[in-house]
């Protein structure tokens, strides 16, 4: 599998620690910069309030199944997490797209550290999720 960056995220964070945990709540802002050989294929993204980023944890080094999460005091399985450190170190996250100037979008509610690798864009349409009741496990006492 071959994967290259489409554009690189622009944040005000320089380390992991710095990230908001719950992005939505921050209310933090960015700028998502396409490569110029992609900005075609930004047209129309403008009709949506969210879009879905796919990126690289560029900073990560190495992995373990077992980790203990940000909201959390005992160790959990990786792939109930959204731990960083993955055998395939590929981030997702939703933001509010607040508008689109060339090549560039200008978001709310940003999680990713300055300089992180773009890989995808997606809108985010929530009629294509799951409409049955949600279960989030671990979690359910954690956040509100």
């Amino acid at each position: 599998m071959k994967v290259k960056p489409i554009g690189i995220i622009h944040t005000p964070f320089t380390r992991k620690k710095e990230t908001p945990i719950q992005p939505f709540r921050s209310g933090a802002t960015g700028r998502v910069e396409v490569f110029k050989q992609y900005a075609d294929g930004l047209r129309d993204i403008e009709g949506f309030s969210h879009i879905i980023l796919i990126y690289a944890f560029h900073k990560s080094r190495g992995y373990s199944l077992s980790v203990k999460p940000f909201l959390d005091e005992k160790q959990r399985g990786l792939f109930a997490t959204r731990y960083p450190r993955r055998p395939n170190q590929i981030g997702l996250t939703f933001v509010r797209l607040l508008r689109k100037r060339g090549n560039v979008l200008y978001v709310r509610g940003i999680d990713v550290i300055n300089g992180t690798p773009l890989l995808d864009i997606k809108p985010y349409v929530p009629d294509f999720g799951p409409i049955e009741k949600i279960r989030i496990g671990w979690l359910k006492d954690k956040i509100q």
